[in-house]
């Protein structure tokens, strides 16, 4: 296995796309921080509709991605759509619009999801968290943006004027220019709770609560797009550059979208427009655990029949992750056995932690297991790429 030296790998820059996202920039939003990326010297670029943060001033990708492993950085998360699902029906709603088990979750817990389509595609990858029967905060892609909102308008009036309101509508409040910021790093949690009288320790993996923080009340979830330890804490937006500033003095570093890739792969993590689309079920990308263990049988939610039909015939591909020898493969570059082409990279990135080039994409059914051999097309030469398994280094999330 041909591995990256340091230097070299410190060199490469990550080829960080935002043309899938991009529109002309008199019509890009901005969040509620823009002006505080501006001022920290934040290289602005298009990304799902937004103006967003890729850098800071002269810090590189790479020292950036490893200062959130070695210690926290702090992420502009704000253009990420956050929705709260009211109404005596709520559970039961948001389980016929994901394939999840919503009415086994304890209160202020979350859980991975997918919103799925008629044939069991992949609308968008989501966090929904439960905090009553009734009440439901879900977070989804800015990408997805309009999409998931047509597509929860119309699901939400075709409930409502149904039996299911007989004892009162389920309502959809989405949360306009709320900021929404994700402390990550194993020295993250120290640095919050010295802002808190809320024990941290208490709040594990997957749960939430509204923590007291420097005078402000706040919806602090554990968890990230990292690996690591960390936080999202969603903002009111009067309050979002005040609790920026305060979370983000020494040792949090600022930290832009080309690191957050590069972590994300790193821990395995989707990409919604890469990695995940409508023309994907949960099955084929690997994402079978978010469907309830008794719904897999006789669950009604949307799309049922396709995911059924994939868990029980097994899915024609399905989503790997690969070591690949030289160069790293890029989304779109091909997979072969012999030459046959059996697959296609959805993302890649030379790891600032492995010193390895990595990616993942999706092989057909039998291509998968773990250790098979096959070669990637990458800038006209065949590089030996071996599957291996995702994560691809190992979380650290608290557990308690």
């Amino acid at each position: 296995m041909l591995l990256l030296r340091p230097t070299a790998i410190a060199q490469r820059t990550f080829k960080f796309s935002t043309r899938k996202y991009a529109i002309e920039a008199g019509q890009l939003r901005k969040t509620g921080l823009y002006d505080f990326h501006v001022e920290n010297k934040a290289k602005m670029v298009p990304f799902a509709g937004y103006s967003m943060p890729l850098s800071y001033g002269d810090v590189g990708q790479v020292a950036s991605h490893n200062h959130v492993r070695t210690d926290a950085g702090l992420f502009d998360v704000g253009h990420m759509v956050q929705s709260n699902f009211r109404g005596p029906t709520a559970t039961q709603f948001l389980e016929w619009l994901t394939p999840s088990s919503l009415s086994s979750l304890k209160p202020y817990s979350s859980t991975l999801s997918v919103i799925l389509n008629e044939k069991g595609g992949i609308i968008d990858d989501t966090i929904v968290t439960k905090h009553a029967e009734d009440a439901f905060y879900v977070v989804t892609n800015a990408g997805r943006r309009d999409h998931d909102l047509a597509w929860f308008t119309e699901k939400l009036e075709q409930w409502n004027s149904t039996e299911h309101a007989e004892n009162g509508p389920v309502e959809m409040e989405v949360l306009e220019n709320w900021g929404l910021i994700a402390l990550q790093g194993p020295r993250a949690a120290s640095y919050l709770q010295a802002l808190t009288s809320f024990d941290l320790q208490k709040l594990t993996f997957g749960t939430s609560a509204f923590v007291p923080l420097e005078g402000f009340n706040l919806h602090v979830a554990r968890g990230g797009y990292t690996g690591e330890d960390g936080f999202e804490i969603s903002i009111p937006p009067s309050e979002t550059v005040e609790v920026a500033k305060i979370l983000s003095k020494y040792p949090v570093q600022l930290t832009g979208l080309g690191a957050r890739d590069s972590l994300r792969l790193e821990a395995g993590m989707c990409l919604y427009g890469n990695d995940l689309d409508e023309d994907t079920t949960p099955v084929e990308a690997g994402l079978s655990w978010v469907i309830g263990k008794e719904r897999k049988e006789s669950g009604e939610f949307i799309g049922a029949e396709g995911v059924r039909q994939h868990l029980k015939n097994g899915p024609p591909r399905r989503r790997v992750g690969f070591i690949i020898e030289g160069a790293p493969a890029r989304q779109g570059a091909k997979i072969f056995s012999g030459t046959e082409q059996i697959g296609t990279i959805t993302s890649g990135i030379p790891s600032p932690t492995l010193n390895k080039n990595i990616a993942m994409g999706y092989v057909r059914n039998g291509f998968h297991k773990k250790g098979t051999e096959l070669e990637v097309e990458v800038r006209n030469r065949r590089r030996q790429a071996v599957v291996t398994s995702m994560p691809f280094v190992k979380p650290n999330y608290w557990r308690g």
